[in-house]
């Protein structure tokens, strides 16, 4: 039963981004092209997305288990610190190079185009290499 909901989360979330247009580079680009032609609708998909997430977070703190029966488990980190800093403007410079971030780069590899297939390819490599330093800082 977990599969089911978990493909069918995965299958809306797609669906979603394909529907906004969140799955087109230029898009997002133009969204942060402030200083040119700047398309203000990415920031509507980001305001629904952030109003589901606030109440669906209120939601969870008042839970103990999923309405699979899993335990919920919130990150306990709230501060803002240099590793924070680093790897957000990491993403964001990949965001804005590429025009993808990790939901619509993984949706996008289905349209065949090389473009997405590379972002996904490089976005696995960051995380394998962010996954040995870790393992070896904790080494050390």
């Amino acid at each position: 039963m977990i599969y089911i909901i978990s493909l069918f989360s995965g299958l809306v979330f797609g669906l979603g981004l394909i529907i906004s247009g969140m799955t087109n580079p230029a898009k997002v680009i133009g969204f942060l092209d402030v200083t040119g032609f700047w398309d203000p609708s990415l920031g509507f998909v980001m305001l629904g997305a952030i109003s589901v997430a606030y109440f669906s977070s209120k939601i969870a703190k008042k839970r103990k288990l999923t309405y699979t029966g899993l335990p919920i488990l919130l990150p306990k980190a709230n501060m803002i610190d240099s590793r924070l800093i680093i790897g957000s403007a990491i993403f964001g410079t990949g965001w804005g190079l590429a025009g993808y971030c990790p939901g619509p780069g993984i949706t996008s590899i289905l349209t065949g185009k090389i473009e997405p297939i590379l972002f996904v390819i490089a976005m696995v490599s960051g995380m394998v290499i962010y996954e040995v330093l870790e393992s070896l800082k904790a080494r050390y």
